[in-house]
């Protein structure tokens, strides 16, 4: 099992209940291939470094899981459908 970091950037626009729905998902998608969460950080709303979607600003979450080499690929693959996040990297963290 290898450790990865999950960095989830959601929209402004979105109400505390979609937000946390939408957190609700990407956990599950982690869960659903084999993946276990160790720690989620929260780092609420940011300034965006440059304009997406017209927002200047974006909730960020960072998701700290270990799962098989193959996980993050799938989770990537689910995650981009995804309607309310507007960007996303998943790396592994060497100890």
């Amino acid at each position: 099992m290898n450790k990865y970091e999950l960095c989830v950037v959601l929209s402004a626009k979105l109400e505390d209940d979609e937000r946390t729905a939408a957190l609700e998902k990407v956990q599950k998608l982690i869960t659903r291939f084999g993946g276990t969460i160790e720690n989620i950080d929260e780092w609420g709303k940011k300034k965006l470094a440059y304009e997406i979607q017209k927002m200047k600003e974006a909730y960020y979450y960072f998701i700290h899981f270990d799962a098989e080499a193959t996980a993050p690929v799938e989770i990537e693959n689910r995650i981009r459908i995804m309607d309310n996040v507007i960007r996303y990297l998943c790396v592994r963290a060497d100890a």
